[in-house]
């Protein structure tokens, strides 16, 4: 049963946590938009939905829904393909639809299968990306778009490529913000005499000072001025007529179309997995360690996306950069998300143009810090101090992510995990050893808890390499799984070998152990579990 949430208890820390995600999600909405090929303020309107819609509905605390980076190559082909994108749209709707059923089908535990080493790897990988991202905007370098997360970029250059070259696009204003708004954001909250103001978030201080600064620049006529083209670029509608045009309705007379149910199948299973993977990060970030309930937010989700598709709104997921924003800036609950939904929405529509003064560099800034806090030196020493089994798992998934995408890098991770487990299962099935005594040899092989068909192969070894006249003891006293190949071959090598070998064998707690495998009684496996240990 899921507790509910006063969405009024910290409301203090919530609203500044949300308009701290505000700040970071109008320029991600905005370049996500963009990059997909669709209409401006389809992103805004995905994020105003992800954040009070999808906010609402879900039981996630810190989760922050909308339009995401891991779909935009989806969305430019599907729209391309489709030819419009109010019949894109009706693809959103269904899949919105399938999220719902997934929710009702409880596919959302699926993701409880997903190691925490892979979902660290992912989180350190994000937030590689977000620093190697986030340097070009923050020395004023605006070529790629906000919110992007390719390593290979559309131009030909990858992440690292665009770094090199930043020395010839270097805008001195900008590193001038981007350095006052660092400063202000890791001194905020370490100065003593700065932890009265602890309620205004450092994010607001730096974008504030930072517009301040760059119009004082510009009426000043100095050349440091930050241009245009590098402040954040929201449409401004003039008259009631441009809000009404904001609107593009879905052509349901699509659904006849094959293409459209292929597309919106397509969005519902890549938006469910990056979602999943979302929330298992930012329950792992949460300091209370609160869980959320998966199978409730795929149902979250799909509400969201049908009520964007029915707006004229980009597809979303729950978003890593976003959601770790929102932990950084120190959010207790949801209302967080939902005020940043609500800001989202009265600030475009009242103040557009002031929100187009905001250097890109000053949101920089924050995202570069949001980025440390995601893959800081610590972690690493963490995984590198519990062993390779863990780490390399970690760092595989790390490079992959940041090499490549998302979910190739946490499949990666989930490959050499499943790996692993496999070779330590077929390491722990069972333990060997000899003890000598005056009337020979007595060799004692131990099986463990599970010994299914994968250990058949290194047991069978061990039973071929018992030397001839030996005694060998067998203890299933602490089994409560052994699969049937397993006692097959145990029973073979009695019946056979072993008289051949002149072998004595002798077989403890078998009975108890066959009777539990194929019992199915949950409740026998448990207390011989705790028992045994």
């Amino acid at each position: 049963m899921t507790k509910k949430i006063n969405l009024l208890a910290h409301l203090k820390s919530d609203f500044s946590s949300g308009l701290v995600v505000f700040l970071v999600a109008l320029p991600l909405c905005l370049g996500i938009a963009m990059a997909s090929g669709a209409p401006l303020f389809s992103g805004i309107i995905a994020g105003i939905v992800g954040g009070i819609v999808v906010g609402y509905f879900s039981t996630s605390h810190l989760s922050v829904t909308g339009p995401a980076a891991g779909l935009t190559a989806i969305v430019l082909t599907a729209v391309t393909d489709l030819g419009a994108f109010n019949i894109f749209l009706t693809a959103v709707f269904i899949a919105g639809l399938v999220q719902m059923l997934l929710g009702f089908l409880k596919a959302g535990t699926l993701s409880n299968y997903i190691p925490t080493n892979v979902i660290e790897g992912m989180l350190a990988g994000i937030g590689i990306i977000i620093i190697l991202k986030q340097l070009p905007h923050a020395v004023g370098y605006d070529a790629d778009f906000e919110g992007d997360e390719a390593f290979v970029q559309t131009d030909g250059s990858n992440s690292f490529s665009s770094l090199l070259g930043l020395l010839q696009y270097v805008q001195l204003g900008s590193i001038l913000i981007s350095l006052m708004s660092l400063t202000i954001l890791i001194l905020w909250d370490k100065l003593p005499m700065l932890k009265k103001l602890k309620a205004v978030p450092g994010a607001l201080v730096a974008v504030l000072l930072g517009v301040i600064l760059n119009e004082w620049l510009t009426l000043s006529g100095s050349s440091l001025a930050i241009q245009k083209q590098h402040l954040v670029s929201l449409p401004v509608p003039e008259s009631l007529e441009d809000f009404k045009n904001i609107i593009v309705l879905p052509d349901f007379t699509a659904l006849t179309n094959v293409k459209v149910w292929t597309v919106g199948l397509t969005i519902a299973v890549v938006a469910s997995i990056e979602t999943l993977l979302c929330i298992e990060a930012a329950d792992r970030m949460d300091a209370q360690k609160r869980y959320t309930d998966t199978n409730v937010e795929l149902k979250a989700q799909g509400i969201g996306n049908i009520i964007s598709s029915l707006l004229g709104g980009l597809p979303m997921t729950s978003v890593v950069v976003r959601t770790s924003a929102n932990n950084n800036a120190g959010a207790k609950t949801k209302m967080a998300t939902i005020i940043h939904g609500v800001l989202l929405l009265l600030c475009v529509l009242a103040i557009p143009a002031l929100l187009n003064k905001i250097p890109l560099a000053t949101l920089a800034s924050v995202l570069l810090m949001v980025g440390y806090k995601l893959a800081k030196p610590a972690t690493f020493k963490h995984f590198w101090e519990r062993g390779k089994y863990q780490f390399i798992p970690f760092i595989a998934t790390l490079l992959a992510v940041v090499l490549t995408d998302l979910l190739k890098g946490v499949a990666l991770g989930l490959f050499i995990s499943i790996i692993f487990v496999l070779k330590g299962n077929l390491k722990r099935a069972y333990s060997f050893r000899k003890e000598a005594y005056v009337d020979g040899d007595i060799i004692h092989i131990d099986l463990a808890q599970e010994v299914s068909f994968l250990n058949k192969a290194a047991i069978k070894s061990t039973l071929n390499d018992l030397p001839e006249n030996s005694k060998v003891v067998i203890n299933a006293a602490d089994t409560v799984y052994i699969a049937h190949d397993v006692l097959d071959l145990i029973k073979e090598f009695k019946k056979n070998r072993a008289k051949e070998y002149n072998i004595k064998v002798k077989l403890i707690g078998f009975k108890k152990a066959y009777e539990l495998t194929n019992s199915g009684d949950e409740e026998k496996h448990v207390f011989v579990e705790r028992k045994s240990q």
